[in-house]
C-alpha cells in the first residue's frame, strides 16, 4: 500500500514504521457460571458498570494494572487495556482472587 501511495505522489510514506503496543485484549475462562448481581454488590459500585438490559457482562475497571475486565455469567472474562500480557494476566488473577474472597468462585 505504501509503495502504491508513493507511486501516485505521496512522498512522506515510511515503509518501515515504528510499532508500539498500545492495547492488548486477552480472554480467560473460569470454567464455572457466575452470579453477576452478587459480584456487582461485592466489588462495589465505584469500580463496576453492570446494566444487564444494556450489555450482558459486568464491566470491572481495575486501577493497577490499568485494565478493564468484562465478566460474563458463563465464567468467561475479556481483559482490555493491558500494555503487556503480564498486565492482562494480573487482571485475571485479581478478579479470581476477589471472587474467591467473596465466596463466589
Amino acid at each position: 500500500m505504501a509503495k502504491t501511495l508513493k507511486s501516485i505522489g505521496f512522498e512522506k510514506i515510511d515503509l518501515e514504521p515504528e510499532i508500539h503496543v498500545q492495547n492488548i485484549v486477552a480472554s480467560a475462562d473460569l470454567k464455572t457460571d457466575l452470579n453477576l448481581n452478587a459480584i456487582a454488590l461485592g466489588l462495589g459500585l465505584e469500580n463496576i458498570e453492570y446494566e444487564p438490559e444494556q450489555f450482558p457482562g459486568l464491566v470491572y475497571r481495575i486501577k493497577v494494572p490499568k485494565v478493564v475486565v468484562l465478566i460474563f455469567s458463563s465464567g468467561k472474562l475479556v481483559v482490555t487495556g493491558g500494555k503487556s500480557p503480564e498486565e492482562c494476566e494480573e487482571g485475571v488473577r485479581i478478579v479470581r482472587m476477589q471472587l474467591e474472597n467473596m465466596g463466589l468462585l
